[in-house]
């Protein structure tokens, strides 16, 4: 089952119209400043990860 172009953009059109309304900045705030401190997380892990693997293989 395919669907094409114009119905899936007017899918994702709807459901971004129905959910803008029910935003509050206080949401978009919590969740920039979330996936911000995950990214930095992801990225410490990384690195912490790669160090301890290139200990290891040494």
């Amino acid at each position: 089952m395919t669907a094409s172009n114009p119905t899936l953009m007017g899918t994702a059109g709807g459901t971004f119209l129905s959910i803008v309304p029910n935003l509050n900045s206080e949401d978009i705030l919590k969740t920039v400043l979330l996936a911000a401190v995950g990214a930095v997380v992801s990225f410490g892990i990384s690195m912490v990860l790669k160090f301890v693997i290139k200990k290891y293989k040494e």
